[in-house]
């Protein structure tokens, strides 16, 4: 506990998290700020995980917005959870919501900071209105096999939320898993729940097998029940800092209709921590004025940390093996293979083995090797290439590009852009660039000009000219761009004006 705290405020603390609150309005908080780097080479930092289609025809975002469906208890479900993301992947975060039925308030957080201070954003957000409901906060890149059973659990987990108390599910291990962090079991609750002992960090192999066999420890799903005023409290005495760096960038929030941007400077000061660092490890201490429970959860959850998880959790032919996309197995077995980029992947007497294929980049490893993607992919950021990253296919507020070829002083690309979609008004220092336009409309502003182009039509753009793209017809606009020059970086781009609001 900090030492700045007083024992007014421990007694405050305390009495916050004794008294019940009749009220029984959940808010689903979506944590989405992950990296997802053991996925790579179909996760990148531009577009991880929860992104992505990694088990079923929904993104694991697109699942999560989901998972409250039919949770038919005695309980309120606000219809708008909040999300918590980074900037970078607002508009997508945003699409996919709608294309999903699902209106979310957006919380854009201006850097990284981890799970803690996301949580303490969403927790501000959803009792901005005055009420004080739970928190059910879950992580955007998990799956959930059974979610009937998440729900049973759940309403275990918001009771004790509901009576002052900081719930986390826990799942009763079936392996010796090192990937996982655990939970020690304190005393048995009446409802199967059990008092929190303490959180242990991910251990070696011998002593993650001794906890499986003591039926003592439980896995950490990352998932929480807590009341929004209990866990602020929580936080204001055990990490003072973050408290206040938190409520100091959410007052100097930018708010539109389902966007909160909290303030930038104030954010920056926040320190970085873990929900689990930051309060979870302090409950249980004699001198915590708040207590934990962890609720059993059993209803085949992963966290999908790496190629082998995600063989795991899909349905496996009479080999063992998975194929995801154009994939041709032939004497293989317990292999996983996927076809992303859409080329044929073929797997001959292969065991034990994953493939991964995407536009600009193949990944075969060893399933016991997996968790060292990870390092992989630090390698190749330290050598600048951009598959650490970005994908050849990158994905813009106003549509997608696609790299298509590139060499000494020319790169082509193939540029999509939505109905009403609009680039910036923009200029370049080094490159110049030439538009064919392949399919629908194009209103094109060049220097003091503006026109149209149809299908077929194409126009120049000379170095150092301020020129814009925008699609203002009904079907998606297609262009073949063609760019030429000393230098042909991403970040040869001078913003003059942006709809979405990134000028430099």
């Amino acid at each position: 506990m900090d030492k700045r705290t007083t024992h007014a405020e421990q007694h405050n603390a305390a009495a916050a998290a004794e008294a019940a609150v009749e009220s029984g309005r959940l808010v689903q908080v979506i944590l989405a700020g992950g990296s997802g780097t053991r996925l790579w080479p179909v996760s990148r930092e531009q577009y991880p995980k929860q992104l992505i289609d990694v088990v079923g025809d929904q993104s694991l975002l697109q699942a999560t917005m989901k998972r409250m469906d039919g949770f038919a208890k005695t309980w309120d479900v606000a219809a708008q959870p909040v999300i918590v993301c980074g900037a970078e992947h607002f508009y997508v975060t945003s699409e996919q919501a709608s294309d999903c039925g699902v209106k979310p308030c957006v919380v854009v957080e201006p850097a990284r900071r981890d799970t803690a201070p996301a949580l303490t954003l969403a927790a501000l957000t959803a009792s901005s209105d005055g009420d004080d409901p739970i928190l059910v906060a879950m992580p955007a890149d998990h799956a959930i096999a059974d979610v009937p059973a998440l729900h049973l659990a759940i309403d275990v987990a918001a009771r004790h939320a509901q009576a002052g108390e900081i719930a986390t599910l826990g799942v009763p291990p079936t392996r010796a898993d090192t990937g996982f962090g655990y939970i020690r079991l304190g005393a048995q609750l009446q409802d199967g729940a059990h008092r929190i002992d303490r959180f242990v960090e991910k251990p070696a192999a011998e002593l993650a097998a001794q906890y499986v066999a003591s039926g003592g420890y439980w896995w950490n799903s990352g998932m929480f029940v807590v009341r929004a005023s209990v866990w602020l409290a929580a936080l204001k005495i055990f990490q003072p800092d973050m408290y206040a760096a938190c409520v100091q960038a959410y007052e100097n929030a930018k708010r539109d209709d389902g966007y909160i941007a909290p303030g930038a400077d104030a954010f920056a000061q926040s320190p970085s921590d873990s929900i689990d660092y930051a309060v979870m490890e302090h409950l249980g201490k004699p001198e915590s004025p708040f207590t934990g429970v962890v609720v059993p959860l059993e209803a085949g959850w992963s966290d999908l940390g790496s190629w082998d998880a995600v063989w795991e959790a899909m349905e496996k032919d009479e080999f063992g093996n998975v194929a995801n996309g154009r994939v041709l197995m032939e004497g293989a077995t317990t292999t996983y293979a996927r076809s992303q980029g859409g080329r044929l992947v073929a797997c001959v007497g292969t065991s034990d083995i994953v493939v991964v294929e995407t536009d600009d980049a193949v990944l075969v490893a060893d399933r016991s090797h997996v968790q060292d993607v990870k390092g992989l992919v630090s390698r190749i950021r330290q050598t600048n290439s951009p598959e650490a990253d970005i994908h050849r296919k990158v994905r813009r507020p106003w549509g997608f590009y696609d790299s298509i070829d590139n060499g000494e002083r020319f790169q082509v690309k193939r540029i999509v852009v939505n109905p009403g979609g609009r680039l910036s008004l923009q200029m370049h220092h080094h490159r110049a660039e030439h538009w064919i336009v392949v399919c629908g409309t194009a209103l094109v502003t060049r220097g003091e000009e503006q026109f149209l182009l149809t299908e077929n039509q194409s126009t120049y753009i000379p170095i150092g000219v301020q020129h814009r793209l925008e699609n203002p017809g009904h079907v998606p606009l297609q262009i073949i761009e063609v760019q030429s020059g000393a230098y042909l970086g991403e970040d040869d781009i001078v913003r003059f004006d942006d709809k979405y609001g990134r000028c430099n």
